[in-house]
């Protein structure tokens, strides 16, 4: 119960729809028992054994306000009875019959009609608050995790807290109240069969609450299956061209084939123990039913007997009427143990600490004017060392380029400055303030990046540059693509800057896409730029157009260039050759390429 608990937390916001909901419910229960004991009267009337009172009773108080409601319908019907006939009275009780049943429904509707606001925002708020907490948690997070298995705990997960736990919230509103109800007037009735009928309940109820023991356990296997297949199939989709150009279709048909075998075992655990229940339940439902039938039937035969044959027809109308409201409640144990493993998937991720914080009272950093100072920098990847004592200044105004073999740590260094990562040991300054000592969002301010894979989303030109600003004009957005080389190819595009460019902007080539990144960085307008393998993955054709954008952006401004090829940054200010996460050999592309510095390479 403890993730139920917590899964409370979020109908707080929508606390006055639940009492709205326990109002009509309470409604709902009276109108429920009542269209039950309305055909007491109804009975009698067909089998002439119906109370005649010739008097209208007296009120004697609340303690015989039921005594006092039958006595004054019966003295109506007798009258009825005495001046129309029977069948007047009949039609009367058919009438009120007809109006209780009107009224128990729409109490039920209006019941559910303010319930669909609590649930509908409880599920909106937890899929806010696990995107929210997605977006803020650190890189390191996700290189340890399945994006597959974070999307399913964003859909599969949340649907079964909302058809397992937010559903039961109306079951333990509405049953608890109806049982009472019925309860109060069986007690009323016949306090000997209603104790009877009650030695038998507790003990139904216990065996079917055993029906659910394990089915925690194997719905959360069940829920980490799912991911693991949504997992798979993301990874798949992504990577359709290396699947049939390496023609591994049978290989990952195979790993996709045993994936979903073993989600079906599972799933077919924990449907056949469900699907147990409300048979296993109607059963003893049932039998308890048919004993307390015996056993109150045998009261009526007996002479002594107050109680009569239409009353004790009302009595097991009553008791059936109670049968259901138990099944429900018992119902939602299993429901809430099943809705629990989903949820405690759920807040393994709202409940993850993000190690990457901001601190409590962040410095103010007026303007970048002075330099990026990398001091004494330890970086490891878990225990793996990836930086080691790493120094590293770069003057505003000044473009640095990292070069190195793969794994050397030059994209390490870029990361560690965006703050994506924290390091170990050392410090990264701007301007003599520890990038530590400032907000999160206040540092990526200042820095625009462009990486070698262009990120682009499924919607139109203008919206992914508009990313870095969305509050950019449409005149501001063209003048970044004018400078990023791009709003030639866009505007020759079906629908200029509001066309849509597919997923992952797949409707255009490598350089337009990367060319859409430059101008998005450009539209940023921020005083450092990081510039990752920018170039790396395109033609040649491509990758001089998309040099020509980047030359133009980075004037003016603090770069860090990353490449694999002294080449392609020739024109930088400095040159850091880095090799095991150390510096090598810096300078400039000249000093780089004098022959001391290449027999030292």
């Amino acid at each position: 119960m403890n993730y139920f608990k917590k899964i409370l937390v979020f109908a707080k916001p929508y606390k006055s729809y639940g009492f709205m909901n326990i109002g009509f419910n309470i409604l709902y229960a009276v109108f429920n028992v009542l269209s039950i004991l309305i055909f007491i009267p109804t009975l009698g009337i067909l089998f002439g054994t119906n109370e005649k009172v010739e008097a209208p009773p007296a009120y004697e108080g609340l303690g015989n306000l039921q005594g006092y409601v039958e006595g004054q319908l019966n003295f109506f019907l007798t009258q009825k009875e005495l001046e129309d006939g029977p069948v007047a009275a009949l039609a009367f009780i058919c009438l009120a019959s007809l109006i209780i049943f009107f009224f128990k429904n729409l109490f039920r509707y209006a019941a559910m009609y303010v319930l669909a606001y609590l649930r509908t925002g409880m599920v909106k708020d937890l899929q806010d608050q696990l995107y929210n907490k997605t977006l803020g948690l650190p890189l390191s997070y996700f290189s340890e995790q399945r994006k597959g298995d974070l999307m399913a705990r964003m859909t599969a997960d949340v649907k079964e807290v909302e058809s397992s736990i937010i559903n039961s919230l109306e079951a333990l509103a509405r049953e608890p109240i109806t049982i009472i109800l019925v309860l109060i007037n069986m007690l009323i009735m016949s306090p000997r069969l209603t104790l009877f009928a009650f030695i038998f309940l507790p003990i139904a109820g216990f065996l079917i609450s055993a029906v659910g023991k394990r089915l925690k356990a194997q719905s959360l296997e069940a829920q980490k299956e799912n991911g693991l297949f949504l997992s798979f199939l993301e990874e798949t989709l992504g990577g359709l061209k290396i699947i049939k150009a390496f023609r591994a279709e049978s290989f990952l048909r195979q790993r996709f084939e045993q994936s979903t075998s073993r989600f079906k075992s599972i799933m077919i655990a924990v449907l056949q123990r469900k699907g147990l229940a409300s048979p296993f339940s109607e059963f003893l439902g049932v039998a308890v039913v048919i004993t307390v039938l015996w056993f109150g039937g045998s009261l009526v035969l007996n002479e002594e007997s107050s109680l009569s044959p239409q009353a004790f027809l009302g009595y097991i109308g009553l008791f059936y009427t109670i049968i259901n409201p138990v099944k429900a409640i018992t119902t939602v144990n299993y429901n809430i143990r099943k809705g629990n493993a989903s949820a405690e998937r759920i807040f393994e991720v709202l409940e993850t600490e993000n190690v990457v914080r901001d601190p409590e009272t962040p410095k103010v950093l007026p303007a970048f004017s002075d330099e990026i100072l990398f001091k004494g920098v330890d970086f490891a990847y878990d225990e793996e060392p990836v930086l080691q004592d790493f120094n590293l200044q770069i003057p505003k105004g000044k473009t640095v380029a990292l070069v190195g073999q793969s794994g050397s740590g030059k994209s390490t260094v870029a990361q560690l400055l965006a703050r994506f990562y924290d390091i170990q040991k050392g410090q990264i300054q701007i301007d003599g303030t520890d990038i530590r000592e400032l907000a999160k969002g206040d540092l990526r301010n200042l820095i625009g990046m462009v990486t070698q894979e262009a990120l682009l989303f499924n919607d139109t030109v203008r919206n992914n540059i508009a990313l870095s600003n969305p509050e950019a004009s449409l005149e501001e957005i063209q003048e970044a693509a004018k400078v990023a080389y791009a709003h030639d190819f866009i505007m020759e595009l079906p629908d200029g800057y509001d066309t849509r460019i597919g997923d992952a902007g797949g409707k255009l080539s490598g350089g337009q896409r990367q060319r859409l990144s430059i101008a998005r960085a450009v539209l940023k307008n921020p005083p450092i730029l990081i510039l990752d393998e920018a170039t790396s993955a395109l033609d040649t054709e491509s990758e001089q157009w998309v040099q020509k954008a980047l030359e133009k952006m980075m004037k003016g401004k603090t770069a860090l260039v990353i490449a694999h090829r002294l080449s392609t940054i020739q024109n930088a200010d400095e040159i850091v050759v880095m090799e095991k996460g150390k510096i090598l050999e810096q300078g400039t592309h000249q000093e780089l390429m004098k022959p001391k510095a290449v027999t030292r390479n």
